[in-house]
């Protein structure tokens, strides 16, 4: 069967992160336990946890829909997605160092897959307070404590690029290369999917990601991008496809609009 994305699931995907969000800050208040998966990447019992939150809201908001779950995955429940034209992608917890470091800097991922790109997405970092929507072709929002408005990419300044990296991962020595012939004007840290909503939020122009990423790490944060007008693309400048054996990314250039 073929799925499009409906208009009324987003609040209802914002409020199904925001349960997760809450699980996963019972846990942040208190202890946490952290174990290693096969591929020897930290999972907590609040990965677990806010999963089972998110699938259940999934299965009652569109159960004909396959739900690809980074921690299913890893338990070997993967649904073959192969030839399905749409299929739910959601990390439950992205940044799960950040979230064992406390530094605030994680997020809940729900993404829409439609013909193998992210077109609808929720991210919510619950230590935070921040909630970011999109939808492709319908625009971004985020929802904190100075309330919800709109959100767009913004063009690249005269000054400079604000360059965001990653906090816990990546390459910096081919991160470096790869500027080197840039105007970088600035280069921030952030933890999870977070730097793609600072791209889509205007606040930094460009998110050079050399090493390994999931689908589910990025999914919901392109989504939000790419409604607020930036995009996600290969080093080759190709679209990045959703729905791969493995589910693997290649490396990838996240950007706001055009100088």
């Amino acid at each position: 069967m073929t799925f499009t994305f409906q208009k009324h699931w987003l609040p209802q995907l914002d409020h199904i992160a925001r349960r997760a969000g809450e699980a996963i800050m019972q846990i942040y208040r208190g202890d946490i336990h952290v174990q290693r998966k096969a591929d020897e990447s930290p999972v907590t019992q609040a990965d677990v946890l806010a999963e089972e939150i998110i699938l259940e809201g999934l299965a009652a908001l569109a159960p004909e829909i396959p739900v690809v779950a980074e921690e299913a995955v890893a338990a070997g429940r993967v649904p073959d997605v192969s030839k399905a034209r749409s299929f739910w992608l959601v990390d439950p917890l992205d940044g799960t160092r950040e979230f064992v470091n406390r530094n605030g800097e994680f997020t809940v991922n729900i993404a829409f897959i439609e013909d193998g790109e992210p077109v609808a997405g929720v991210v919510f970092a619950p230590a935070i307070g921040r909630a970011f929507c999109g939808w492709v072709g319908e625009g971004a929002s985020v929802h904190d404590a100075a309330g919800e408005r709109s959100i767009r990419c913004r063009p690249a300044p005269p000054r400079g690029l604000t360059v965001l990296a990653s906090r816990s991962h990546g390459d910096k020595a081919a991160l470096a290369a790869f500027l080197a012939d840039l105007p970088v004007h600035t280069t921030m840290e952030a933890g999870s999917s977070l730097k793609l909503c600072l791209l889509a939020e205007g606040r930094a122009d460009l998110y050079p990601r050399f090493g390994r990423t999931m689908e589910w790490d990025i999914a919901a944060g392109q989504a939000v991008l790419a409604a607020a007008g930036g995009s996600v693309r290969t080093m080759s400048g190709a679209a990045l496809r959703y729905g791969k054996p493995g589910f693997e990314n290649p490396d990838f250039v996240a950007r706001g609009l055009p100088g």
